[in-house]
Parts: structure tokens; C-alpha cells; sequence
């Protein structure tokens, strides 16, 4: 088949988990076309797997301190490009499109009548799973953002529904032992001073903070300038993770055992609704302030189990290969076998 892949580009999680399903699909003979939008083109990291894929201007938020800027995101669409790109976009040899809850996708397909799958953590909230802060702006978001025709959500549990679980990047080799006092921190959204000011006062342990302009090293915080293989090194050799409550990283930490400290963006259902998740599964911690505060219960808490998902990418390949001849119910209940609380 010949697929049309959206990828959302905004953070890292939508290129983190497309890039699994799409190396599997391309391994089964599919020709994969990518399209990426919700970011500059310039601040992608190496998308190799993708190979010749394209970019478009798409939609995305603004987010300053932890909070969504909604008049600022209003003020910088480009409501006339973004319906341009989609009426211009030859689709008609696609047989198949997917969006990892990239808009642009959606209305493609949509408009050229392509059957369109969706897989991503926002398509969990399509059923009543634990929620918070549902405003009206964030349902129409997940209803309407990036509709398909099947949605398939990925969670940490699946709430009896048919939501499988996250798609984890495959960590196979030797991992580096585990350094009991190193945390990773990453809060791409947060402010530097704020981000500093919340690991200052804990000497004894060593803060590995990415995100940064360059590497500096001052005591026991060490500055990072984001680096795919350097951030997985340490994540690996990490006892804990202070991070935005968003999918895919906490997902990675919790497939490794680390324990977790969330703090969700503000006004951000999808974030306020993974945190309440993360405490009702008991799978890690919520920060509610940058206040160093809250950090001290989280550095003297224990480690936190392994989680164990299966390969969900090579799943869902295998299930699209098939033409998806079998339920989703029953791919859902292959994937949870073993996993259940």
C-alpha cells in the first residue's frame, strides 16, 4: 500500500512513537510518505527513518511558563495556508492515510475519501478515561483537531476500552547502570531560572536538565543542549525523571523503572488529565508549582516497577498489513495480555 503518514510535529512525543509504526510498516514492503507540520522545519531533529518526508505549517499552540497563550496562538495561525495546503495536496495515489494527530492528514484524507486511522494518546479521549479540565476549546480539540475514521488511543491502562498501550522506542543493547542520585529533568516549556530554582536546593543529587541552548556544568546541575542519543544514555542510567505530563516520555520512563514527577501544563487538558491518570495508577508524582518543595517527596520515594509494554508498533503493522481483518477489540486484548491491574 501506499501510505500517507501524519506526524504532528509540536514536541517530541507524535515523532517519537510515528517513527516506530512507520520503520515497521516500511519493513513490510508499504511505501510511507510523511508529512510533518506544527513546527519550523529547522528545529526538527534527524528524521532519517522518515526519509523524503515533507513539511507543512499546520497548527500549533504557544506555550510560555507552563501555560497555553491562547490569544498568542490565535494572533499566529494561518488559517488560509493551512486550507490552501489541504485543497493543493495530491492525495490520489494514496490508498491508505494515518495521523498521529496531525490536522493536516485528516482533512486530506477527508476531502480526497481516504480511509484515515488514528494513533496517538489524544485519541484515548474519545472515551470516558480519567479527565480534567475538559473545557469546551479542549473537546472540540480532541474531537475535531485530527478526526479519522478509526481512532486508536494509547494509554497507560485501558480503562475498559478499546485503547492500547504506548508505543516505546525499542531500547535493545546493553543499558548503562543505574546512578542512584541522577534525575533527568525536562520541561521544554518551563522557564531556565524557574527550571534551576526548582533543583537548586538538593545538592546531593546530580540534575541533568535538557532543553537548553548548550551544555554547561555548574555543581550538581549540568545544562543540556538536546541530543536524542545523550538524553536516552541518561534516561537509561537515571534513577527518576522530573518532566511535563505529557505521553511519550513518561511512557519510555516508566517501560525503564524510573520514577516520575509530572507537571502539567496549565490549561492543558490532555496534561491536567495524564497527571490525574499517572496518581489514580499510582505510577508516579504531580508537581503542581515550580516549587522545590515538592520536589524533596519525589527524590526520597522508591523506584518505581518496570511496566513491560509490548512492542504496540510491530502490533499495529502487523494489524494494518493484515487490512485489519481482525477486531481491534481482539488487538487490543493481544496487547494487554499480562499487563492487567
Amino acid at each position: 500500500m501506499k501510505i500517507l503518514y501524519g506526524v504532528q510535529g509540536t514536541g517530541n512525543g507524535h515523532i517519537s512513537r510515528s517513527r516506530e509504526v512507520v520503520r515497521e510498516l516500511i519493513a513490510r514492503g508499504h511505501d510511507v510518505q510523511v508529512l510533518i507540520s506544527g513546527r519550523d522545519p529547522a528545529l526538527l531533529p534527524p528524521l532519517e527513518e522518515f526519509g523524503a518526508y515533507q513539511t507543512r505549517r499546520g497548527l500549533t499552540f504557544i506555550v510560555t511558563r507552563g501555560k497555553i497563550e491562547h490569544l498568542k496562538t490565535a494572533c499566529q495561525l494561518k488559517l488560509s495556508e493551512f486550507y490552501h495546503d489541504i485543497r493543493t495536496f495530491d492525495a490520489s495515489a494514496f490508498d491508505l492515510a494515518i495521523t498521529d494527530f496531525e490536522p493536516l492528514t485528516a482533512r486530506i484524507a477527508r476531502r480526497s475519501k481516504i480511509f484515515c486511522i488514528g494513533i496517538g494518546h489524544q485519541y484515548a479521549f474519545f472515551y470516558p478515561i480519567p479527565m480534567k479540565g475538559a473545557h469546551p476549546l479542549a473537546k472540540w480539540i480532541i474531537k475535531d483537531f485530527a478526526f479519522c475514521d478509526i481512532p486508536i488511543g494509547l494509554h497507560w491502562h485501558h480503562f475498559g476500552f478499546p485503547i492500547l498501550p504506548p508505543i516505546i522506542p525499542n531500547f535493545n543493547g546493553a543499558s548503562p547502570s543505574v546512578q542512584q542520585n541522577t534525575i533527568i529533568v525536562y520541561l521544554p516549556f518551563e522557564a531556565r531560572e524557574d527550571i534551576i530554582h526548582l533543583v537548586a536546593p538538593y545538592p546531593d543529587h546530580q540534575f541533568y536538565i535538557y532543553g537548553m541552548p548548550h551544555n554547561e556544568d555548574h555543581g550538581h546541575i549540568h545544562l543540556r543542549a538536546f541530543s536524542r542519543t545523550g538524553f536516552l544514555a541518561d534516561l537509561h542510567r537515571c534513577r527518576g525523571v522530573i518532566c511535563n505530563a505529557g505521553f511519550e516520555l513518561p511512557s519510555e520512563a516508566l517501560q525503564l523503572g524510573k520514577k516520575l514527577l509530572v507537571r502539567p501544563l496549565k490549561g492543558q487538558m490532555e496534561q491536567l488529565s495524564n497527571a490525574l491518570a499517572m496518581e489514580r495508577l499510582q505510577l508516579g508524582r504531580t508537581m503542581t508549582a515550580m516549587d522545590p518543595a515538592q520536589v524533596a517527596p519525589f527524590l526520597k520515594q522508591p523506584d518505581q516497577p518496570r511496566q513491560n509494554y509490548p512492542d504496540v508498533a510491530r502490533l499495529l503493522a502487523d494489524w494494518i498489513d493484515s487490512g485489519r481483518k481482525t477486531a481491534l477489540s481482539d488487538l487490543v486484548r493481544q496487547a494487554w495480555q499480562g499487563l492487567e491491574k
